[in-house]
């Protein structure tokens, strides 16, 4: 830790810079999908430095440019109508090793969400180890993560009701388990009492 940023910041009272430096979770400040800075735990937790990110494309953070896409997709509506985002996503370290995060948005432009926002991000590899998955594997197990039936995930991802459910069946084979929540517990011991909604 800097000695300087913390004498100065208890000398003057003034904490924003420390908490914002050394806060024990991710935190970023975007604009248009640019990293304008982060935290020192966000660096750590995508295996940069702080000015290896700052100014650079999100993409770079995500396996794959369709992924980066699709995150956008998914979030632009949200926030347009509840100024607030949060879901769980498969992002890469600069290893090229693959993880579970959380993510947590907020938009300081709601008609333009994307222009200017703040996120955290938190690092899920100990209760949700990656496991190989598709794409549209890991966007129907998040959904389901969120208690979506397979009928409102079949809206929400615009397939047909049978499409996801062929999906589930996969899911649930692949994993050697019966149920979602088997389904949930092998994909890193997540049960119904640990699934938070994104209401």
């Amino acid at each position: 830790m800097n000695d300087k940023i913390l004498d100065a910041a208890y000398e003057a009272g003034d904490f924003s810079e420390l908490a914002y430096l050394y806060a024990p979770v991710g935190l970023v400040v975007t604009g248009n999908r640019v990293i304008r800075d982060c935290n020192l735990a966000f660096a750590r937790m995508f295996g940069y430095s702080r000015s290896d990110l700052q100014n650079q494309m999100f993409s770079i953070l995500y396996p794959s440019n369709e992924e980066f896409v699709n995150i956008r997709d998914r979030g632009v509506k949200q926030l347009r109508e509840t100024n607030q985002y949060w879901d769980e996503r498969i992002m890469a370290r600069k290893d090229g090793s693959l993880f579970w995060c959380r993510v947590r948005g907020h938009s300081f432009t709601p008609d333009q969400p994307l222009m200017r926002a703040v996120w955290s991000f938190a690092d899920l590899s100990e209760v949700r180890p990656y496991r190989n998955l598709t794409r549209r594997e890991r966007e129907i197990i998040s959904l389901l993560s969120d208690g979506l039936t397979s009928k409102e995930i079949a809206l929400r991802l615009e397939l047909s009701y049978r499409t996801v459910e062929v999906y589930r069946a996969k899911l649930l084979k692949k994993f050697g388990v019966a149920n979602t929540n088997a389904l949930f517990q092998s994909l890193g011991d997540i049960d119904a009492k640990q699934v938070v909604s994104r209401g």
